[in-house]
């Protein structure tokens, strides 16, 4: 059985902040051993990132704020809010903003990040090794 407590994580080497401001607070990482990552991600309000996972698929649970994800292939905006989940299964890239307070999110990567990934100039992050 894992155990995490968001206190333990805050301030350590899985609590990353990207260059919005965006938090992401690291919960389960590969060295857990599950196959997939799970985070809490703070998007601040007004930020807006163009992301690109070519590498991951990635699920999102908005639980507090609101916002909009546009995808780019279709210019389609869809609106967030708590309790609406997106999910990019095609590698989709898209624009995520936080339009009314912080947006927190729940998300999970498949394959894990280790932990030390910084989005690329792509949006992306690395491929696994």
């Amino acid at each position: 059985m894992i155990i995490k407590r968001l206190e333990d994580v805050i301030g350590t080497d899985r609590h990353v902040t990207g260059s919005t401001g965006t938090e992401s607070r690291r919960l389960l990482l590969a060295a857990d051993g599950l196959g997939y990552s799970l985070h809490h991600t703070i998007v601040p309000e007004g930020t807006e990132q163009h992301l690109h996972y070519k590498h991951h698929t990635e699920s999102n649970y908005c639980i507090a704020g609101e916002g909009e994800v546009l995808d780019v292939a279709t210019g389609v905006t869809h609106p967030i809010k708590p309790g609406t989940l997106y999910t990019l299964d095609k590698h989709d890239e898209h624009v995520l903003r936080a339009t009314n307070g912080n947006m927190h999110l729940i998300c999970i990567f498949v394959p894990a990040l280790v932990g030390n990934e910084k989005h690329q100039s792509d949006g992306s992050y690395p491929p696994p090794d």
